[in-house]
């Protein structure tokens, strides 16, 4: 079955959501409608609809008018099975002692590794991101160095990856992955247990550090967080509240360009910057809480 999509971008918040509400009542009526902000500094935002029918071409230049938006791109995809596709693209990533791999490349594990196993199927980040890779990388850093944290969360964990990697290394520790989306839970379960780790991680729905398990787990000694700048800085007072002191951070989602500004809200609540690695487009800084 042909699918079709409708992108474009405009300006503002308020203007992108209204637009997406109108959207949902062209006809035919679009299967599903997003609004995005384009992390690039622009202000720009983006709305998207998925269509199993052509959509009125007419009918969303003007709601792009009526909105101040710029022309809809309107695309018609070809049928494809995406799992199928993403398992033939996708390679193994290799990064440090960290081997992560899809059930197809089972075969392809080699020894002396740390390995991974995260399905194409399941979104939320499977490691071939650059933050992702970036995180890894981070922690085998730490690793080298002697590090050995007792409590670790992985906030906004997704695939829980970056959380199975430390349980995996640190098999005494005590290992939380929490995420604000039950889908994003759901999916990083179901990774526990295609890893065979069934119990080793608590995983948990919760908007940032806000769940009584993850209180009662605190101080950390390790806290990844791998999500975008905003969600990262307003995070910065609770991550500061809830580590232990020496315990560090490894902090990605962040544009290059966005590092600085992260760095510095994490040195106000009394970080040490120890590392900054650029992968591509995006940045990983590891930092130290201070004493005191």
């Amino acid at each position: 079955m042909p699918t079709w999509t409708a992108l474009t971008t405009l300006t503002g918040k308020e203007a992108a959501e209204a637009l997406g509400e109108a959207m949902e009542r062209l006809e035919p009526a679009p299967t599903g409608v997003g609004v995005f902000e384009i992390e690039d500094g622009s202000g720009l935002w983006e709305v998207g609809g998925y269509f199993t029918e052509a959509p009125d071409e007419t009918g969303l230049a003007l709601l792009a008018a009526a909105f101040g938006a710029r022309d809809f791109t309107v695309s018609e995809l070809p049928e494809t099975d995406w799992v199928a596709h993403v398992r033939r693209e996708l390679q193994p990533v290799v990064a440090g002692r960290f081997f992560v791999y899809g059930s197809h490349d089972a075969e392809r594990v080699p020894e002396g590794v740390v390995p991974l196993l995260i399905e194409a199927s399941m979104a939320f980040g499977t490691g071939h991101h650059g933050t992702t890779q970036g995180c890894l990388l981070a922690l085998d850093d730490l690793l080298a160095s002697g590090f050995a944290p007792r409590r670790v969360i992985d906030v906004g964990a997704g695939t829980a990856v970056l959380a199975m990697a430390a349980a995996r290394v640190w098999p005494e520790a005590q290992v939380i992955a929490s995420d604000i989306d039950p889908v994003a839970v759901e999916v990083a379960e179901a990774n526990l247990a295609a890893n065979g780790m069934e119990g080793r991680v608590r995983c948990v729905e919760a908007a940032g550090l806000d769940h009584p398990e993850i209180a009662a787990a605190a101080p950390f000694d390790l806290v990844f967080a791998n999500i975008l700048k905003g969600p990262l800085v307003m995070l910065a007072p609770d991550i500061a509240a809830a580590m232990a002191p020496g315990g560090r951070v490894i902090l990605s989602g962040i544009l290059n360009e966005q590092a600085d500004e992260v760095a510095a809200a994490y040195a106000a609540e009394g970080f040490e910057e120890l590392a900054r690695r650029a992968l591509g487009d995006w940045t990983t800084l590891t930092l130290a809480r201070q004493p005191g």
